[in-house]
């Protein structure tokens, strides 16, 4: 594996490689880009490059071999939900007093520390970044250069402060990645002290040729339907739950045809019978939600007479029947109300009446009235 396997962005990466080439790499990289547009894919390929013991070039430009131990270690450390699940799994398996001193990282090699955020509140804490300034100061053991990445920009004020102490005086041997959906999010003064470089969207075209190597299981329309889905992020395109999708977006379907076309409700609380409360239901409820957002942004679409930004392309004609029985501040309306819901779940409302008042309320009409 090498930096010609990061698919997109290929001028974003250019002058990261540039850097690397000159020896002028910044202490502090900011990459933000949507999920699944390759941001910890890149960081890691970054944090190979920076330590490969048997470094190549490409194009001109620094490559690293993938084959050394250096290389190998860091790679172990690519599947980060599967690093991240076993790392709670260790943190469940401790005595009680020491779980709740005990903070979540990854770590495959011994200079490259991952910081994912830690649950239940999945933020970055400050008991985490203590651990970056505790060991961040200390030359690298078996690399030439200390890798730190950040794999959220949700930080608590205290996580935040405290790594702004870091980025102020950095050691000229490690290199801190902090990645973000949004770096908005990160305080100003962080920005300030690193180096932010965005990833772009790919086109739905190079989704679906990518998508025709890895998914090749896949019919062409379930591709081209995953790949506008995806929203241009070929990560996400290949880890994408299709048949999840399918199961959630007939539910919201039937939510939002019962809302907007029949006064028969009982459609409606059959489903939302079906989403009660533990771990699962919450899984399924998000991904309802998620859904939901999805289709009303295309219904969005529709009522605004930009039907090529349509993303649920297979269901289109359906999608323009409800098109045409609401209007845009029906849609605002709706989505403040999934918003409510998203509200509601993080007080631990029942998600059930959750969704029957939801769902009642889109069909009462009193959303199309405010």
């Amino acid at each position: 594996m090498s930096f010609s396997d990061f698919h997109g962005n290929a001028d974003t990466v250019h002058r990261l490689r540039d850097m690397l080439a000159r020896k002028r790499f910044p202490h502090a990289v900011i990459l933000s880009g949507a999920r699944g547009s390759g941001k910890y894919t890149l960081a890691l390929m970054l944090a190979q490059a920076l330590n490969c013991l048997t470094p190549t070039e490409t194009g001109g430009l620094p490559d690293f071999c993938g084959q050394c131990a250096n290389c190998r270690r860091i790679a172990q450390a690519a599947d980060l939900d599967a690093r991240f699940s076993e790392a709670v799994e260790t943190r469940e398996g401790l005595r009680e007093a020491d779980k709740k001193e005990t903070r979540l990282f990854v770590q495959t090699h011994p200079d490259v520390l991952i910081i994912p955020p830690d649950p239940p509140q999945m933020m970055i804490k400050v008991d985490q970044v203590r651990r970056v300034i505790d060991t961040i100061y200390y030359r690298p053991s078996e690399a030439r250069e200390r890798v730190y990445i950040f794999t959220d920009s949700a930080f608590m004020k205290e996580a935040a402060n405290s790594l702004l102490k870091v980025l102020e005086e950095p050691p000229e041997f490690a290199t801190i990645f902090l990645l973000s959906e949004n770096a908005g999010e990160l305080l100003p003064t962080i920005r300030s002290r690193s180096m932010a470089f965005t990833l772009c969207a790919l086109s739905v075209e190079e989704v679906e040729r990518e998508l025709t190597m890895h998914r090749p299981e896949w019919k062409t329309a379930q591709r081209a339907l995953v790949a506008r889905l995806s929203g241009g992020a070929l990560g996400r395109a290949r880890s994408f739950d299709l048949d999840g999708y399918i199961r959630a977006r007939t539910d919201a379907l039937t939510m939002l045809n019962s809302a907007l076309l029949s006064a028969d409700h009982s459609a409606l609380f059959k489903i939302t019978e079906s989403y009660r409360p533990g771990a699962e239901g919450r899984e399924k409820m998000e991904y309802l939600l998620r859904t939901l957002y999805s289709l009303l942004r295309d219904l969005m679409f529709l009522t605004s007479g930009a039907p090529a930004l349509v993303r649920n392309t297979d269901i289109q004609s359906q999608l323009a029947k409800l098109a045409e029985a609401t209007d845009f501040d029906w849609i605002t309306a709706a989505s403040d109300g999934l918003a409510d819901v998203e509200r509601g779940m993080r007080r631990n409302l029942l998600r059930s009446l959750s969704l029957d008042a939801f769902g009642l309320a889109l069909g009462e009409g009193w959303l199309r009235a405010s």
